[in-house]
């Protein structure tokens, strides 16, 4: 659009870096729990209790986050989350016990809430229509690559100079971020310097989000059902994705029968495959979008995404081969991160103006299944001392999800009117 690489891709690929040192610092504490526990001497269940503590405060603040952002601007909220996330990771290196641990992973959990809704927010403001998917596929690489990339930077500093160490260095480049967020980024093209007025025009007269306000109540658009199946199914993905987060490592190593070596190296390899399904399915979707219509595009990939990755955990439960449950954790992931991209491509089509309120929304639904599968699997693998029958009740799960696309109407726009809500959620959003 006159710039050899237009503004608004260079915007994307700063939410890229936010949501990759975002799940670095997340990733940070599975990674080294091994060294966590031995420092402090803690037990399994007293490690879960770190871990909810986190994704309790992050399910509580995900709508809090979104609509402050939609009221004052995401840049503005990218300056405070970015901080305060960056301030508890480095804290989380100068903690001295279990309860030490549980406040303070609370209170990052409380920071990077304002993440994903806030980046979905931006995607809204900065990419055309037409580009929606293509620009939220950064968000998902960047989360995909995080995790990659997590254990080959976290691990070797951690070796050298304790586990404490990787904290501080993550928490560094968190705070390099917002340097570059108050010097550079703005809320909206017409703020940019350096675009050009034909890039300028384009995106602001192509984009969902509209530069007036309209009216309707929480109880108005709550009587509309995508409100209520977005996060529905959402939960369905997540609670596939978080089985990775949570568990693969010990899937791989006990169930599969890799060394502790191997399981970095796949489960790096396994996150890389998520990232190339994020990549190919941002451009898939704004392609059928384009050639069959809203509804049918979005649809096809959240059906099929989330049908295929059913199968797959399916075949994983069935199956003792390590050859197919290593190739099914690959293609699980693939399609599970594709099915990400019409799910959060769906708030933007819907949301307008309340963007982020609606991402904050499905994405509660997606994090109460990170709270719920810690338990769901840690019963059914001590039952069975076996994983099989965890991984049926996940592929029932991302099936049941599959049939919840068929309901979703991503060109069902929804207008909200957040005023009176947002005086009750706004001082716990920035806390």
């Amino acid at each position: 659009m006159g710039a050899k690489f237009p503004v608004r891709y260079r915007v994307m690929i700063f939410l890229f870096f936010l949501i990759f040192i975002c799940l670095l610092d997340r990733v940070a504490f599975s990674i080294l729990g091994v060294r966590i526990k031995s420092a402090f001497h803690l037990n399994n269940a007293q490690f879960g209790l770190v871990v909810s503590a986190f994704a309790v405060a992050y399910t509580l603040f995900e709508i809090p986050s979104g609509i402050l952002g939609d009221r004052v601007g995401q840049r503005s909220l990218f300056i405070r989350i970015v901080i305060w996330w960056s301030l508890f990771t480095a804290l989380t290196g100068l903690t001295t016990g279990l309860i030490s641990l549980i406040i303070v992973r609370f209170l990052f959990g409380v920071g990077e809430a304002g993440a994903w809704p806030n980046g979905v927010a931006t995607v809204s403001r900065w990419m055309p229509t037409k580009e929606t998917s293509r620009g939220f596929s950064f968000i998902t690489i960047g989360s995909s690559l995080g995790n990659v990339a997590g254990p080959f930077i976290l691990v070797p500093i951690a070796v050298s100079f304790g586990w404490r160490a990787p904290f501080f260095l993550i928490a560094l480049f968190g705070l390099v971020w917002v340097i570059f967020c108050v010097t550079w980024f703005k809320n909206n093209p017409s703020e940019m310097k350096n675009i050009t007025n034909e890039e300028r025009i384009y995106i602001e007269s192509n984009r969902r989000i509209q530069t007036h306000k309209r009216g309707f109540s929480w109880r108005t658009a709550f009587k509309g059902r995508n409100l209520w199946l977005l996060p529905l199914a959402y939960f369905c993905c997540n609670f596939g994705w978080a089985f990775y987060v949570y568990w693969m490592p010990n899937y791989v190593q006990e169930q599969l029968h890799f060394s502790e070596n191997e399981m970095m190296y796949i489960s790096s390899l396994v996150y890389l495959a998520g990232a190339i399904g994020g990549f190919v399915m941002g451009i898939l979707s704004d392609t059928l979008v384009k050639k069959r219509g809203l509804k049918f595009g979005r649809r096809l990939i959240g059906v099929t995404s989330l049908s295929i990755a059913a199968l797959l955990f399916f075949t994983m439960g069935l199956s003792s081969n390590v050859t197919i449950g290593v190739c099914c954790l690959f293609l699980a992931l693939f399609f599970i991160v594709s099915n990400a991209v019409p799910s959060f491509s769906t708030c933007i089509d819907i949301g307008g103006n309340s963007v982020g309120a609606v991402t904050g929304i499905m994405n509660t639904g997606g994090q109460i299944a990170t709270v719920s599968i810690g338990i769901v699997v840690g019963i059914l693998s001590n039952i069975k001392r076996n994983y099989a029958p965890a991984l049926f009740v996940i592929g029932f799960v991302l099936i049941s999800g599959a049939f919840l696309w068929l309901l979703i109407d991503p060109t069902k726009k929804l207008a909200i009117d957040e005023s009176k809500l947002v005086q009750h959620l706004e001082m716990a959003a920035t806390v």
